[in-house]
């Protein structure tokens, strides 16, 4: 069996919080007094203010900018680990703004931590006003140059409306950022349409509920829009994963951890999911070969991480018979 983490593959759906180790938050969250809270038990499906809680308690423990530089390299450092040579961080400025003098201090600081090993998508919230997404989107375009790959919109969907984004989406756009807005996880198919045709979107954060209208289907597939599905995030909410129905209708997926903090898993444990579903290599190696088409890695290091997803999927390798043994348990 063909070992997961030698499978090259881009992580595009992150978050600056949930990408924290949990032995860093422990200490960060030490050192400011704060009491971290149970993880989501497991087997149980809850509402997103249990989500919510924990992850603001999470990133209130993130006070400094040496604090924000630790998280991303060592998030660096763990996608290498895990097979993910390029990952793309999405980080909403307005979080951190208060404590580290601004938010271009915030974008500042996670560029020079990325240092060009990977991309940083900025990110306005679902539940904010136009304006202040307007705001980060043109300070995304201030900063395209420098290593801001995209603007997205995170947060519970249901909290905003499309059409009043449009224009923050236009800023992006003009200057050649992907959109990434997150959509579909609450809100039906229309959504997800909706996101693509009025704001752009080349990818979208979930969308599985597009999985249950095959005219929407159809119009991912022809348009080439990438999907970021995160196996583990699901569960949680009482969702269930149509991975197949996606794959079938020809729709880009490419598997992201969103915020592993939080549920557990790292990236070869999203395809291990994906593997016990039904996968079989050379389906998990497409979906690779989907995240890294739809990345905005360099161009070398894509045509790096392609012909290495080739040459894995070509040899079972030295480690191969010795199974699975180093990924982790599943949860839930």
């Amino acid at each position: 069996m063909r070992d997961l983490r030698q499978l090259p593959k881009a992580n595009l759906h992150l978050h600056l919080t949930g990408s924290m180790r949990p032995a860093t938050l422990a200490e960060l969250a030490a050192r400011a007094g704060l009491s971290v809270p149970p993880p989501l038990p497991e087997g149980v499906a809850h509402g997103w203010e249990a989500f919510q809680e924990r992850y603001d308690t999470a990133r209130s423990a993130v006070r400094t900018s040496d604090d924000v530089m630790r998280v991303i390299r060592e998030t660096i450092a763990d996608s290498a680990a895990d097979g993910a040579a390029w990952v793309e961080i999405q980080i909403d400025p307005t979080s951190y703004a208060s404590r580290l003098g601004g938010e271009a201090a915030v974008v500042e600081t996670a560029l020079a931590a990325a240092d060009g090993r990977a991309g940083i998508v900025l990110a306005s919230s679902w539940a904010g006003t136009p304006e202040t997404a307007t705001r980060i989107a043109t300070l995304a375009a201030r900063y395209q140059p420098h290593g801001v790959v995209g603007f997205g919109l995170s947060n519970d969907e249901r909290r905003g409306r499309v059409a009043d984004f449009a224009r923050a989406f236009r800023i992006a756009a003009d200057v050649g950022l992907l959109a990434v807005p997150h959509a579909g996880f609450y809100e039906a198919a229309w959504h997800v349409r909706d996101c693509v045709e009025q704001l752009g979107a080349k990818r979208i954060g979930h969308g599985l509920t597009a999985a249950a209208d095959p005219v929407t289907l159809g119009f991912l597939a022809e348009r080439g829009v990438t999907l970021e599905v995160c196996p583990t995030s699901y569960p949680p909410f009482g969702m269930s994963l149509p991975l197949a129905s996606l794959i079938e209708a020809g729709v880009p997926v490419a598997l992201g951890t969103d915020d592993p903090l939080l549920f557990g898993a790292d990236l070869s444990t999203q395809y291990a999911i994906a593997r016990r579903l039904g996968l079989d290599d050379a389906a998990l190696a497409q979906l690779a070969r989907h995240s890294i088409e739809a990345s905005t890695a360099p161009p070398a290091l894509r045509a790096s991480m392609l012909a290495g997803v080739d040459a894995w999927l070509g040899s079972l390798g030295e480690r191969g018979d010795r199974g699975e043994r180093g990924e982790r348990e599943i949860p839930g």
